[in-house]
């Protein structure tokens, strides 16, 4: 009885790499004309609509939907102020910089001042940035400079960012809040010096 099972063995081990020639030569398709079989066909083509595709699944008949009223996107703070010269200085009395005065954060502030506000306002803050200087912008961007401007606190300056100010676009969907504050930093502690 061992010596069957033995043989046995013996025979299996032997047919092993028969098997494993068979399994390789059947299993692999060698013409490049075809990518070969599809075994799950929702991997290949999705079921999902694309977003700008109709689909009979909501009442308007698209894909696309707007966000659900009253709902606020994950890390986004909502601002309590507008654009008008009231709110504007509600801004500047009762908003309060929690980010710390340091190097590290008044070089990031130069940085993202550059990015930002430099073509405009200019690298010295003197309202001749090179969209103005090259007549690419007409009207000129404000002074930092100026009196008004030295008197205004960092919260003026972080409203202003947010959500603009005259022609001044809104730069707050852009800007996070802690680099709109590092902006104001910097002006306040750099550029006004």
């Amino acid at each position: 009885m061992n010596f069957i099972k033995k043989t046995r063995f013996s025979f299996a081990f032997r047919l092993l790499p028969f098997a494993f020639l068979l399994f390789a030569f059947t299993s692999c398709d060698y013409s490049r004309k075809t990518t070969g079989w599809q075994y799950f066909d929702d991997m290949v083509e999705s079921s999902a609509y694309e977003t700008y595709t109709p689909n009979p699944n909501f009442a308007d008949g698209k894909t696309m939907q707007p966000p659900v009223a009253g709902t606020i996107p994950r890390g986004m703070i909502p601002y309590p102020y507008q654009k008008t010269d009231e709110d504007r200085a509600l801004a500047a009395q009762s908003l309060v910089n929690d980010v710390p005065l340091t190097e590290d954060n008044l070089a990031r502030g130069k940085k993202q001042y550059g990015i930002y506000c430099a073509q405009c306002h200019g690298d010295k803050g003197d309202g001749q940035g090179q969209l103005y200087v090259r007549k690419k912008y007409t009207y000129p961007p404000a002074s930092l400079l100026s009196e008004k401007m030295l008197a205004n606190p960092e919260a003026d300056i972080y409203h202003v960012i947010t959500v603009g100010y005259g022609i001044m676009a809104a730069h707050g969907s852009m800007i996070s809040p802690d680099d709109r504050w590092m902006i104001s930093m910097y002006i306040k502690n750099e550029l006004q010096k």
